[in-house]
């Protein structure tokens, strides 16, 4: 078999042709190759074999082409969108979690807040108790009460708990429902933000929130640590 012509024909071929030159083939025992090619050229009719090589080869290029272009369009599309939510160099970023140590139980509070000169904020406390939605909650109030003196022309603020995001971008009546209070809040601290600067709320997946994290489970560790203190000082 001539490796070169055969791979030319099968290229060209379609699938309904390929599968058809391989039964002709089986059947009555002739070579791969001369079943493609007897089964082309019927396909061909009077414009012969090589015309249909041709055309199809071309058909090929061109659909090639169009692929080629779909996919760079995409990829642009893909850039251009990522480009937009990225916030400006000089932009201020912000980071918050919360924890629930057991859910129900006790919280802990974590943030960051990051500025475009190397400046850092860390967020990292106990605080009371409640539920994993109260506790992010939470820390996403620490966090925009930190940024309020600094009077921020920029910021954008990530957090990994969609319940939390949601319920602060969502319009009122789809708010969730027991943490209307600081929800409230948190549009309170949001309205002063925005009377200096831009401010965004936005969600990010749990292994891009890796600080706040924890941070947050520093100030859980801290009350276990409490704990056992307690029940040294009770023996």
């Amino acid at each position: 078999m001539n490796p070169s012509e055969f791979e030319q024909l099968a290229a060209a071929a379609y699938k309904g042709e390929r599968v058809a030159s391989r039964r002709l083939a089986a059947r009555t025992g002739t070579p791969e190759l001369d079943a493609l090619r007897h089964t082309l050229t019927q396909a061909a009719g009077l414009q012969g074999l090589a015309a249909l090589l041709a055309a199809r080869a071309d058909l090929r290029e061109r659909e090639q082409g169009r692929r080629a272009e779909r996919l760079h369009t995409q990829q642009t599309r893909i850039e251009l969108k990522r480009a937009a939510s990225q916030p400006p160099a000089d932009a201020w970023r912000a980071w918050f979690d919360g924890s629930a140590h057991p859910n129900p139980g006790r919280l802990g509070i974590g943030a960051l807040l990051c500025g475009p000169d190397g400046e850092r904020t860390e967020i990292n406390r106990q605080a009371g108790h409640g539920n994993s939605g109260e506790a992010e909650y939470l820390a996403l109030i620490a966090l925009l009460e930190a940024a309020l003196p600094l009077r921020l022309t920029q910021l954008v603020v990530y957090g990994d708990s969609k319940v939390v995001i949601d319920d602060v971008n969502l319009a009122p009546a789809l708010g969730a429902k027991g943490l209307e209070a600081h929800r409230a809040r948190v549009h309170a601290l949001l309205r002063e933000l925005r009377l200096s600067g831009e401010v965004s709320v936005r969600w990010v997946p749990r292994h891009r929130n890796g600080d706040a994290d924890r941070l947050s489970q520093q100030a859980i560790a801290s009350w276990l640590r409490h704990d056992d203190e307690d029940a040294a000082d009770a023996t």
